[in-house]
């Protein structure tokens, strides 16, 4: 025998350092969650250890994260108030802008990335102006651009419009640039599917659509060339970053993304994947710490270039990488 591979497996130093993989921290985003009130610290119950937070208590948790060393959150608002046309998502003193006001102001080198849609904000929870039984593609990209300009005008450092209607981007583009926001960055979440690894999430945002369901904007889970279409649309109309969503059961879409854009590629490690590894921990069947590390591997080998990911505070405070 002249090959032996395992030669360069005999101990850690030697698999250290061919070690074709490394994940970075910095390109770790921590999503978190903002609601109203004060004093409000109410943990997730389908999201262990997550919690949505009010104003005063989300920058007493920024607190701890930034001195972990979380770089990046991406932000997700809970308003009071609901309607048809999602008036709280772009409400110059909705529960989002006051928050990365608040944010900005305490800890003006984090990187605040503020979530672009609508079913948060509607009483129907769908991510857009419904009409007919259906949501409207064109009337919703004003709400969406409104939200934006909003958002950014509050101090948000990028948007990422999540709703999946067509021509998002150049709609999001046009308004930032009018507005005098060039240099504010758009992540598309470009291939978005309508994934049943959303449950947790849906429940974390108080966001699950009131009838019917979302497969007629979302990305259909079977389908792989259609998502490399959206990701070239996406592309086309000159977003920034460009998003695969969900992250394990699309690593191949993920791939192939990055095999496509010339921008830098994103992963979302949704809300479902993060709830069954806390799961299984749980019941003791896993190794937490070990599975974090795989699953973040994975991404990175895929081609993600950010991985958004409910772990990122745990993986910098444990050390898992």
């Amino acid at each position: 025998m002249i090959i032996r591979p395992r030669r360069l497996r005999r101990n850690e130093v030697i698999r250290n350092m061919i070690a074709e993989t490394a994940v970075n921290p910095d390109a770790l985003v921590y999503p978190m969650f903002v609601v109203e009130g004060t004093g409000v610290k109410e943990e997730i119950p389908s999201m262990p250890n997550q919690f949505r937070f009010s104003i005063d208590e989300i920058l007493k948790e920024l607190a701890d994260c930034v001195a972990l060393g979380v770089k990046s959150i991406l932000l997700f608002g809970i308003p009071n108030h609901k309607d048809e046309m999602a008036t709280s998502a772009y409400d110059n003193d909705g529960i989002v802008q006051r928050a990365v006001r608040a944010i900005k102001a305490k800890f003006p080198n984090l990187y605040v990335i503020t979530d672009v849609c609508l079913c948060e904000y509607m009483s129907h929870g769908h991510c857009g102006i419904v009409k007919d039984g259906d949501v409207d593609n064109d009337p919703t990209l004003e709400l969406l651009a409104k939200t934006a300009v909003s958002q950014v005008a509050a101090g948000a450092d990028m948007v990422a419009p999540s709703d999946m209607m067509d021509g998002h981007i150049t709609a999001l583009r046009e308004a930032l640039d009018n507005a005098g926001f060039t240099n504010t960055p758009i992540m598309g979440y470009s291939a978005k599917f309508a994934s049943a690894y959303y449950g947790p999430f849906r429940d974390a945002a108080d966001s699950a659509p009131h009838f019917g369901n979302r497969k007629s904007y979302q990305m259909d889970v079977r389908n792989g060339r259609e998502a490399l279409h959206e990701v070239e649309l996406d592309l086309e109309e000159g977003a920034d970053i460009v998003m695969v969503k969900p992250g394990l059961a699309f690593l191949d879409v993920l791939r192939q993304t990055a095999e496509i854009s010339n921008v830098p590629v994103a992963v979302y490690n949704v809300s479902g994947e993060y709830s069954m590894v806390k799961a299984a921990a749980k019941m003791g069947w896993i190794d937490e710490n070990a599975i974090i590390r795989e699953n973040m591997i994975a991404f990175k080998r895929a081609g993600a270039d950010i991985i958004i990911t409910y772990h990122a505070k745990e993986i910098l405070e444990n050390k898992i990488l």
